[in-house]
């Protein structure tokens, strides 16, 4: 890496506390560098090649952190609102540290998939319009959702503001007064699901994201809650590689 960062500055970032904090583990003797203790926690060092050990375990430094989280529905897609909570505020103080941001928004009401790092790269990669990254939702329509949705969709429908998608994937789970289907969009349109179903006279009633690109919500992974990315899933949304089998629920 051959970065130089101060002491303090490396292990608040990694959660171990703030920096006054950090300033009071030092002179308490809790920090070492190199095998000596580090009494100024203002020191520089290099995270590739200085070992600091703290409380007498080796301390592994990190730029990036990558998250899934499973979002409920009432709360923002944001790092900080006035009124509501944010997806921000279901992390760790550990994962916090790090200063994670969404990777693109689900409305306030929506649940599912959402991706939350500091690694602004792999984020501008995913959110570019050029990629045409898939995101596939599981929804509840209220009203039969029909073959010919489905071919509307294919061709592209057009918004409330004139707006006319790019060809969209539609599969009906479920036909009948209330309709099951999952949606797969390369776009990112502002509620966008809500208004292509509007575009075909039906309402969503119930929205959650299953995917974006090749990540898929961990079927395992419960309602609020966050967890790190594989090492394996971590690199495939680095390649860009497609999807493979999703849950719908």
């Amino acid at each position: 890496m051959g970065t130089k960062l101060r002491l303090d500055k490396m292990l608040s970032h990694l959660g171990y506390g703030s920096r006054s904090e950090i300033r009071k583990y030092a002179k308490e003797g809790r920090i070492a560098v190199n095998g000596r203790k580090a009494k100024d926690s203002g020191e520089t060092v290099d995270p590739a090649k200085d070992e600091v050990v703290f409380d007498g375990a080796v301390v592994r430094y990190r730029e990036f952190i990558y998250l899934m989280l499973h979002k409920p529905a009432g709360v923002v897609s944001a790092t900080e609102d006035n009124r509501d909570r944010t997806v921000v505020d279901l992390l760790s103080p550990e994962q916090a540290a790090f200063e994670p941001f969404p990777v693109g928004r689900l409305d306030k009401d929506t649940e599912g998939l959402l991706l939350l790092t500091n690694d602004g790269q792999l984020a501008h990669r995913l959110l570019s319009p050029k990629k045409h990254v898939p995101k596939t939702y599981y929804a509840d329509v209220a009203g039969v959702v029909k073959s010919e949705d489905g071919e509307a969709f294919a061709r592209g429908v057009t918004l409330d503001d004139g707006y006319v998608t790019l060809p969209a994937k539609l599969v009906v789970l479920e036909s009948g007064p209330t309709s099951r289907i999952e949606l797969t969009i390369t776009e990112g349109k502002f509620h966008q699901v809500k208004r292509m179903f509007e575009a075909v006279g039906k309402k969503v009633v119930y929205l959650k994201r299953l995917s974006m690109g090749s990540l898929s919500l961990d079927p395992e992974l419960p309602l609020g809650a966050v967890r790190e990315l594989t090492d394996e899933e971590l690199e495939n949304l680095r390649m860009g590689s497609p999807q493979t089998g999703q849950s719908t629920q």
